[in-house]
């Protein structure tokens, strides 16, 4: 039996072998949640309730039923921040990034999958594992201790526990949170005005948003030459565009929603720069992350249209966010804008982008739209006490697997629970790479053939 195992996942194509993996990954923390130690009255979730959590774990969504820590148990709260964490690095760059550090050799298949997880370089992909497992334990390990500084004075030993769980969620853009002690359902709402808190989580966020490929990159060509005193050089151009947008974005949202709510959810803020820290906490947030400085379920309906807008296109690929990802809208704007001017080559910062990379960002981003509209349409159809507004929302924060909610999570039904646990797997693993996962055969690739041209006329 274990031999046939083993053939059987030699055969598989990596990309179907990550979509598995975390499909796994929820199941068995579904099974693991319906116990009845995991929760805090000692009954038994339903499996449902209990797949919608785990899968919003392990997709680092953070949509949620319940308050993570009025209804789990501590064992309960346990099993969710493992699933955050196995379903931020991913399971296949995880296991292999172990094996790694205890330096066992890493196989061709080991290889592949590594690659396939985490958009990297295949001639150092054993370097850049090692980089992710070490620059997340250590980005989790401060982002811990900065909170403690917070919360240890205000809850006692609690504080450890709530500030390493909230580190670790906040660095895989997963949205959790344990402090339902001080407000039940307020996430971070009762530290709007906190600096520490929220510019640590923020940062958390934003490192996490950023992708491992551009972390390394950023290593190897500032801080590494720096330390060895060597001269640096220039970050490649993917990372460069990354960060670009990663910082356009931060900027652009948080003035656009400073301006939408300085009359609403800002209001009963005390000074300007409390409403500025929380007008940059939810701009970091809104893209992936999913934690809430302030009450989502009161914003002016054009600022929830501008927070579908953020959270569809979601962080870097390669990193612990979802949606289109950030290049991908990229690649669209920039594909526009040269049509728009009469060229047939989509151009940025001097450089050429192939036409397979946009074909790709086209194929994410409508399948994408196909997806978040059908969802809403499943919503307000099963939900008819649910706006439009609120379900577009709800649909786009599950692609997007971001969390944020207008309140309306805990009122769905079984149907509209089912969509999003679904929608919240597809924005995950992305939906190309299920796509291929699904359909892609051996042996029935025939890249040779040649077919006659077609055309046809559009616009």
């Amino acid at each position: 039996m274990l031999i046939k195992t083993k053939m059987w996942l030699h055969k598989v194509p990596p990309v179907r072998l990550i979509v598995i993996s975390f499909a796994i990954i929820i199941f068995v923390g579904a099974c693991l949640l319906t116990l009845p130690l995991c929760m805090k009255d000692g009954q038994s979730t339903t499996f449902l309730d209990a797949l919608f959590t785990a899968g919003s774990a392990t997709c680092v969504t953070g949509l949620v039923l319940f308050d993570t820590y009025t209804h789990w148990t501590p064992v309960g709260q346990v099993i969710i921040l493992a699933l955050i964490q196995l379903g931020g690095l991913g399971l296949v760059t995880f296991t292999t990034g172990m094996s790694l550090l205890l330096r066992k050799k890493l196989g061709l298949r080991n290889l592949q999958l590594a690659v396939e997880n985490t958009n990297g370089d295949s001639s150092d992909i054993g370097g850049l594992i090692r980089m992710i497992l070490c620059f997340t334990f250590t980005c989790e390990g401060i982002g811990a201790l900065l909170l403690m500084i917070r919360f240890l004075p205000m809850m006692g030993t609690h504080g450890i526990w709530v500030s390493i769980f909230l580190a670790v969620s906040a660095y895989c853009n997963a949205g959790f949170d344990i402090l339902g002690s001080i407000m039940k359902d307020g996430n971070m709402i009762p530290f709007v005005s906190d600096p520490l808190v929220c510019l640590t989580i923020g940062g958390l966020i934003v490192i996490g948003g950023l992708g491992f490929v551009v972390i390394s990159d950023i290593y190897h060509a500032k801080l590494q030459p720096a330390l060895s005193h060597v001269q640096r050089h220039g970050l490649n151009f993917h990372s460069r565009v990354a960060i670009f947008m990663a910082l356009l974005l931060i900027v652009l949202g948080t003035i656009i929603f400073f301006i939408l709510e300085n009359d609403n959810t800002l209001a009963t803020l005390p000074d300007l720069g409390s409403k500025l820290n929380a007008s940059l906490f939810q701009s970091i947030s809104a893209r992936t992350a999913g934690f809430a400085s302030v009450d989502i379920a009161k914003e002016h309906d054009f600022t929830k249209i501008f927070t579908v807008i953020l959270m569809f296109i979601g962080a870097a690929p390669g990193s612990t966010g979802g949606g289109i990802k950030t290049t991908t809208m990229l690649v669209l704007v920039c594909t526009v804008w040269s049509v728009m001017r009469g060229k047939d080559e989509t151009t940025f910062l001097h450089r050429r982008i192939d036409k397979f990379t946009v074909y790709r960002a086209l194929a994410i981003t409508s399948t994408a739209m196909l997806l978040v509209l059908v969802v809403t349409g499943i919503i307000t159809t099963a939900d008819p006490r649910i706006n439009g507004v609120d379900a577009l929302f709800e649909a786009t924060s599950a692609f997007g697997t971001v969390g944020l909610t207008a309140g309306v999570t805990p009122h769905l039904s079984d149907i509209s629970r089912i969509a999003i646990i679904i929608t919240m797997y597809i924005g995950r693993v992305g939906p190309i790479s299920l796509g291929l996962a699904i359909s892609l055969r051996r042996g029935h690739i025939h890249s040779d053939s040649v077919l006659p041209e077609g055309k046809i006329n559009v616009g």
